[in-house]
């Protein structure tokens, strides 16, 4: 099979799980033996624009017309069997859909967000879930709250795109991969069509490594942003650090927004280590030495790598017990969820994690069972060829009866 990847890469500043899964699926099937090229553009670029080409990239947003010639061009001349949309903002724009139109090649798109429906993509805002675009055809809401970036302004091309490009995206596409079953169900709700959204869960790779022993610490690893429950965390933490402690350490690994905050938090404590940024090999190490991660997030998450990664390290987890958290994390099998946002609740999860060490091994060795029937490679690979081949056949059967 012949496919072709287009991708706006994320900031290489901080960590992207989606570009992460963006090269992981691609190594996936080349090595399989598929044939994937990538086109793509890299936010990392804009820095070295011209003040007016900085200043002409939230035109862009909503429709780049040079991106759909130049990739219309290459569709016409390479003939790909498929098209596989992952991230188009900000410097890709919804004219990528036009142009395989134009190529008449068929087009599946991995959903990593709620952009579809929010235009920031979270459904969070103020420190707690939002949905108030949900359903609405301007997403006025987010214009006037700022929800992107803290501005209005920012706030307005995004908005644009969703309105306008609303239904070039709904006919354009002819399979939607949703990460998870939570995703599709509140993309659904919003009247997206419900026989495009395929539930295709993320792969991991297997670490090679997985937990000996009961673990030396608690471990976060993740963004350092109100939205993933930072803080949160610290607040739980310092109740059970007034309690005694659990035993173990905390260990957060991360950078972002409130990175002064934690380190100041963490400076002088025993109880705490604030780590910085860690590169994939150490993710992986600091993962198998755990006794639990912990993924507090207060937003609607559509996936959760690091608890998929946890499961496959044989590590079990304490999540929030909302969006996709509730399908990846078995209560009391494959680990433990915490009431959303409830720092007393999360607290006592993570005592309850700490305090059976034979029922926690329990539940890691139930989570590599978890990984291996649902998120490994192999199965990720058997997927994502069947949803190509389900989207190819569904294009040719279009194009049929359009004769």
């Amino acid at each position: 099979m012949h496919v072709l990847v287009v991708h706006n890469r994320y900031s290489s500043a901080q960590p992207s799980g989606e570009n992460r899964v963006v090269d992981e699926e691609v190594g996936l099937l080349r090595a399989a033996g598929h044939r994937v090229d990538v086109f793509e553009r890299r936010s990392d670029d804009i820095a070295a624009r011209s003040l007016l080409g900085k200043a002409a990239v939230p035109l862009l947003v909503p429709w780049n017309p040079a991106v759909r010639a130049e990739l219309a061009a290459r569709l016409r001349a390479e003939g790909p069997d498929v098209v596989h949309v992952h991230n188009v903002f900000p410097l890709l724009s919804p004219a990528v859909l036009a142009a395989c139109a134009d190529a008449g090649v068929p087009v599946v798109a991995t959903l990593h967000n709620y952009t579809q429906v929010c235009p920031p993509g979270t459904l969070h805002r103020d420190g707690r879930p939002c949905t108030e675009c949900v359903g609405s055809a301007a997403s006025l809401p987010a214009v006037r709250h700022g929800c992107y970036r803290n501005s209005r302004l920012a706030t307005v091309p995004l908005a644009v795109s969703l309105s306008v490009n609303r239904r070039r995206w709904w006919s354009g596409v002819e399979r939607f991969f949703c990460i998870s079953a939570a995703q599709r169900d509140i993309l659904v709700r919003s009247g997206m069509p419900a026989e495009r959204l395929a539930v295709k869960h993320n792969f991991v790779p297997d670490p090679g490594a997985r937990r000996a022993g009961a673990g030396e610490h608690l471990l976060f690893l993740g963004r350092l942003a109100e939205a993933k429950g930072v803080r949160l965390l610290m607040a739980a933490w310092d109740g059970l650090a007034a309690d005694g402690g659990v035993g173990v350490p905390l260990v957060i690994a991360g950078a972002g927004p409130l990175e002064p905050e934690v380190t100041a938090w963490a400076a002088g404590r025993d109880d705490v280590r604030y780590v910085g940024l860690y590169d994939p090999a150490q993710c992986r190490q600091a993962i198998a030495r755990s006794v639990a991660v912990v993924a507090p997030s207060m937003s609607l998450e559509t996936f959760g790598l690091v608890v998929a990664e946890a499961m496959a390290a044989g590590v079990p987890a304490v999540a929030a017990g909302h969006g996709a958290f509730v399908e990846l994390v078995e209560e009391g099998v494959t680990g433990l969820l915490h009431r959303p946002g409830e720092a007393a609740s999360l607290a006592s999860c993570l005592r309850r994690i700490t305090a059976e060490p034979d029922r926690n091994r329990e539940m890691g060795q139930a989570a590599r069972r978890r990984y291996e029937q649902g998120f490994s490679p192999a199965v990720g690979l058997e997927r994502l060829v069947e949803e190509y081949r389900t989207a190819i056949a569904g294009r040719s059967e279009s194009m049929g009866g359009s004769k």
